[in-house]
């Protein structure tokens, strides 16, 4: 079964390589570019498989986050401790 994903990303440091990380984004499955950062990706990847692909392009401090819809499920990197723990403390369980 399909996923749809919602993938947003901030690259932090200036001349960042988006296209390695587009790239990333694009070999999860059929996609389409809602905005700068931000995407719709159809894959049989989960938010957390999703991820571990695109972390390798990330460098330090860069932030990741993906929301599974079909599943309810969400996975991140680089988010602040605050956030992560607010995030946890609110998802519907």
């Amino acid at each position: 079964m399909a996923n749809n994903l919602h993938i947003s990303y901030d690259l932090m440091k200036p001349g960042q390589n988006y296209d390695a990380v587009i790239e990333r984004v694009k070999e999860l499955g059929n996609w389409a570019k809602i905005g700068y950062s931000f995407w719709y990706v159809r894959s049989d990847y989960t938010a957390a498989q999703a991820r571990d692909h695109i972390v390798p392009a990330l460098d330090a401090g860069d932030k990741l986050y993906i929301v599974d819809a079909t599943k309810n499920t969400a996975a991140w990197h680089g988010l602040p401790q605050q956030v992560s723990d607010f995030i946890k403390d609110k998802w519907p369980k």
